[in-house]
């Protein structure tokens, strides 16, 4: 083999279409584009999705879903976070006030990472997945119903 002698495979390179070439290329006079309409134009498109003024698809549709403007106001709060309190009773302003949660936090609900020791603590007003709430409850804590 020599460098000389490499070529693609057959039938993997076409030969690029040369428009407006005369009419023995097939694609003389017109180029391909029919007569007449906007299409045939030099710069006769718009934009992706206009329907030539028809309402467009995207705007017929309904919208769908919902996107919650409170989501980022919900806290997570961990065992160890719980545990590291120098208070026994939990709740929103206790977590507020020592800084583990937000100052704009409407909720906030524990979950289970980290080691809460031996140290009982009282949830008030604030929530707590099914792990965690075992966890709570091992160790002598209580979890109030909000």
């Amino acid at each position: 083999m020599r460098l000389n002698t490499i070529k693609p495979a057959a039938g993997s390179k076409f030969t690029a279409k040369r428009v407006g070439r005369g009419m023995g290329s097939g694609l003389g006079k017109t180029c391909g584009r029919g007569h007449k309409g906007q299409k045939s134009r030099a710069g006769g498109f718009h934009k992706v999705g206009f329907e030539g003024g028809q309402m467009p698809l995207q705007r017929r549709l309904p919208k769908r879903g919902f996107v919650s403007l409170t989501r980022a106001r919900n806290a997570e709060v961990r065992l160890s976070e719980l545990a590291a309190l120098p208070v026994d009773e939990v709740d929103l302003l206790v977590l507020m006030q020592a800084g583990v949660i937000p100052a704009d936090s409407l909720s906030a609900k524990v979950v289970l990472s980290g080691d809460l020791g031996s140290k009982k603590v009282v949830l008030r007003g604030v929530g707590a997945t099914r792990g965690a709430r075992a966890a709570i409850e091992a160790a002598g804590g209580s979890v109030a119903a909000e």
